[in-house]
């Protein structure tokens, strides 16, 4: 390397663990209890602890998203676009989320309105030339590559605990909803249909081992395993809705 350079190193994956479960809301509501004196809640949540998430999915042409967590493939990915709260801002988070046997990835970066409507309604090659997020670039070459499009909106409240110093993070998602709507997602849906009306979903993210005392405090082994996915059981009950 000569004077003056300075090359910068790729930033290296770093997979967590993801570990998902059925609850009821009353398992939820004690788990909460619980949880409060160990585990901070989320500095976005709102007073009662609660914030509503809305999601943007993508799939390409052949579906292959859905269809690879279908089959259950070790190592399969998903693209979508966020936002928090009941209405749509002027911020996004745009993510692709990757999981690698049974561990998850996620890289995520901010965008505007403007560049999240280019990306879902056809505007990602003039797009591409103009982002300058690695992530961004990248999606806007998969939606013109492989012709990823927006294929379903889902909704859920959400509550979150949130640990900084050993980053964990754990979240009750409750009341998920999905609606084939997808240009609604920027200016509001009016029809929505349950994904799950009797099972909630408890969700604990972690690097490498769960500490003992949470694990102790929320008897997780009492609580069903699942690898429910939002985005697939979303189409599914899509389908399901227009059959």
């Amino acid at each position: 390397m000569t004077a003056g350079q300075n090359h910068k190193q790729p930033q290296q994956k770093i997979y967590r663990n993801e570990w998902k479960y059925y609850a009821t809301d009353r398992q939820l509501d004690l788990l909460k209890e619980r949880l409060l004196p160990i585990v901070p809640l989320d500095r976005y949540a709102g007073e009662d602890g609660i914030y509503l998430v809305t999601s943007l999915y993508f799939d390409d042409h052949k579906d292959t998203c859905a269809g690879e967590n279908d089959a259950g493939d070790n190592q399969r990915f998903k693209y979508r676009i966020r936002h928090y709260g009941a209405q749509a801002g002027e911020t996004f988070k745009l993510e692709r989320k990757e999981k690698l046997f049974g561990r998850c990835c996620k890289d995520t970066c901010t965008i505007n309105k403007e560049q999240a409507i280019a990306l879902s309604k056809g505007g990602a090659a003039e797009l591409f030339w103009e982002a300058k997020d690695p992530l961004l670039r990248r999606f806007c070459l998969d939606i013109m590559r492989k012709k990823f499009e927006p294929k379903v909106v889902i909704r859920y409240e959400r509550t979150a605990f949130s640990e900084p110093l050993t980053h964990i993070r754990i979240t009750f998602d409750k009341n998920i909803l999905a609606s084939p709507r997808t240009e609604g997602f920027f200016t509001g849906i009016q029809d929505w249909y349950p994904v799950s009306q009797k099972q909630q979903i408890l969700e604990i993210k972690f690097d490498r081992i769960l500490p003992g005392y949470i694990r102790k405090s929320m008897n997780i082994d009492r609580f069903p395993v699942t690898a429910f996915s939002k985005y697939y059981l979303g189409r599914k009950t899509i389908e399901g809705v227009y059959k």
